[in-house]
């Protein structure tokens, strides 16, 4: 019998989200974010949410809409950017923002996808990261309410470490370039960022892929993330697949061809 893990839509695939729900989320900045997982959430109305993601989304856009309306208690990434409503909750004592070093995020979620339970790195010794002593919240008058706790560290081949615990969500959000049926996924260029790893810390992994293929027609050797991981799969129309924002554009302008010449 072959595998199929197709959703009738993405509302269909997010509804049983619960309040408090703890949820890792793919992409980086908007690249290979789950667009319309994220607004079908916002529509369903879950709150109090946990956020692992490298970031928070932009204003009015991906992850920083559920944080306009005000749906997300905590955060864990690394990069609060250039969102300036993150930003202002996180500042005024409105949400608890759990900073990590980005590698370090992206290994907590692989290993808690991979059953290990934590794990040494040099990464953050010798600073806050592990002395502890990082504001997780703010109380309105600026003050620290909540620091972070030291971690344990300890030496390997003369090194120090310090302990990482993995991470496991209740749920995980992502989106793929081409999934197939059984949920085998693979992911285009940057959108292969932290993609790999959220889905793999969810206990229901949700993919929304911009092509769905029957079971057979990817090559094993072309899967990034193994059908394992991923419980569902919403499949996008060709517009919805196109949908691909951006934070910054910079541009400049072309040069003439006297002065290609020069």
């Amino acid at each position: 019998m072959t595998v199929n893990k197709l959703m009738d839509s993405a509302a269909d695939a997010v509804a049983d989200i619960p309040d408090g729900a703890r949820l890792a989320v793919g992409g980086f900045g908007l690249a290979g974010i789950p667009w319309f997982l994220i607004d079908a959430l916002l529509e369903q109305g879950a709150r109090d949410l946990t956020i692992v993601s490298n970031n928070c989304g932009v204003d009015g856009g991906g992850l920083g809409l559920l944080l306009e309306a005000h749906r997300i208690s905590r955060v864990i990434a690394s990069y609060v950017g250039e969102n300036k409503e993150f930003a202002r909750q996180y500042l005024s004592g409105e949400l608890t923002v759990e900073l990590t070093p980005q590698g370090t995020l992206a290994e907590r979620m692989r290993a808690g996808g991979s059953g290990i339970g934590a794990f040494f790195t040099p990464t953050g010794v010798g600073t806050m990261v592990a002395d502890g002593g990082l504001p997780w919240r703010y109380r309105p008058d600026g003050s620290v309410a909540l620091a972070s706790p030291p971690k344990e560290v300890r030496t390997f081949g003369g090194r120090q470490m310090l302990l990482e615990e993995s991470i496991v969500t209740d749920y995980a959000l992502v989106r793929a370039a081409v999934a197939d049926k059984a949920g085998n996924c693979v992911f285009h260029a940057a959108a292969r960022n932290f993609n790999p790893p959220a889905a793999m810390s969810g206990r229901i992994t949700v993919v929304e892929a911009e092509r769905v293929v029957e079971v057979g027609q990817l090559h094993p050797d072309a899967v990034h993330l193994p059908g394992i991981f991923v419980q569902r799969v919403v499949e996008l129309t060709p517009e919805q697949a196109a949908r691909k924002g951006i934070e910054k554009r910079t541009t400049r302008p072309r040069p003439t061809a006297q002065e290609v010449s020069r």
